[in-house]
């Protein structure tokens, strides 16, 4: 699988990677009726990617994070709805890092989890 981030390949290989697609409503005119009928206005589809590495050293997850230090950045990645690779513009929510150990004198640091969200 090939993901890229602003044109360059990604740092590490994840170990977990999810497409999720969203259907994005009109919070105003969505609405339901008194029989429980759904009037739906949906204004966009969009994609959320849920992605987690296994153990990293600190340069890699470092490397990492910085390719998704942009206030938005363009991921290339398999869209299961478009049947092939596509290109969206995306942002990327918060980046917990939970564990580091040291071993041989390098940090590693394991379980870093992200969620990239289409603008």
């Amino acid at each position: 699988m090939e993901l890229r981030i602003n044109g360059s390949p990604i740092v590490a290989r994840p170990s977990e990677f999810q497409v999720e697609i969203l259907d994005l409503d009109d919070a105003d005119s969505t609405t339901r009726t008194a029989d429980g009928t759904l009037n739906r206005d949906r204004v966009a589809v969009k994609r959320q990617i849920q992605i987690s590495w296994p153990a990293l050293s600190m340069s890699k997850i470092s490397a990492l994070l910085k390719q998704m230090s942009g206030v938005f950045f363009e991921f290339y990645f398999p869209d299961p709805m478009a049947g092939g690779y596509v290109t969206k513009t995306m942002y990327v929510g918060n980046r917990p890092t939970p564990m580091a150990i040291e071993k041989n004198g390098v940090v590693w640091w394991d379980g870093l989890k992200v969620t990239l969200t289409e603008k």
